[in-house]
């Protein structure tokens, strides 16, 4: 198998689950700034057009970054990011999908409607006036999550999961386009700088950072 790669958050967070697995994998590069995942033959395989995606040896495609991950932790369990019994999966996939509700989903969608409009209005259907709305959100959402990580080093516990990386790799992307940590909230400014501090979050940016002036 192999990765469908690009810049961005999205293909980092992959990147990052993969590091942190100690997985090599190959990669294609795809352009994603120059909508090359929007149409064929990208979409014959993908007809989502989402980036990253993984490539099994049959063909397959699979291309929801948390299904690909989910796979990966199936095909490579240890070291495990999801969890080893079903009651841990069970409390990784609840916080996994509290932060995309809550937070990941407003940030990546209000940068899409205001700050990223022109690279999207004509891939996506934007809706520009609702983009100060969604970074209220956002920002109401991690402050909850601040009180809800008191005493905790990571978002679902004590151990790193792949919502501390899926939530690291949309905020350092965040912070680059005017939607930042809020440095009052403590405990999730605390975890991102612990987060920022592994090896992993070196590795996964993407060689087009520098050029492209935003983290992905």
């Amino acid at each position: 198998m192999k990765l469908i790669n690009s810049f961005g958050p999205n293909p980092r967070l992959v990147r990052m689950f993969i590091a942190e697995k100690n997985i090599s994998l190959p990669e294609t590069e795809i352009d994603i700034l120059g909508a090359e995942n929007r149409r064929a033959p990208y979409t014959d395989k993908n007809p989502g057009g989402q980036m990253p995606a993984l490539e099994l040896d049959n063909g397959t495609y699979i291309g929801e970054t948390v299904t690909i991950c989910e796979y990966l932790e199936e095909r490579h369990p240890e070291p495990s990011l999801i969890g080893n019994t079903a009651e841990a999966r069970a409390n990784t996939r609840q916080w996994q999908r509290r932060i995309e509700l809550g937070i990941t989903e407003h940030i990546y969608n209000a940068f899409r409607y205001a700050e990223g409009y022109e690279m999207f209005k004509d891939r996506l259907h934007c809706i520009p006036e609702a983009a100060d709305g969604l970074k209220e959100k956002a920002q109401k959402g991690l402050a909850l999550l601040d009180q809800q990580m008191t005493g905790r080093k990571f978002i679902a516990g004590d151990e790193i999961s792949l919502p501390d990386i899926f939530m690291y790799c949309c905020l350092d992307f965040s912070a680059g386009v005017g939607q930042s940590i809020d440095p009052s909230l403590s405990n999730v400014s605390a975890w991102f700088a612990r987060m920022a501090e592994r090896p992993s979050a070196k590795s996964s940016l993407h060689p087009a950072c520098e050029t492209v002036g935003m983290r992905g």
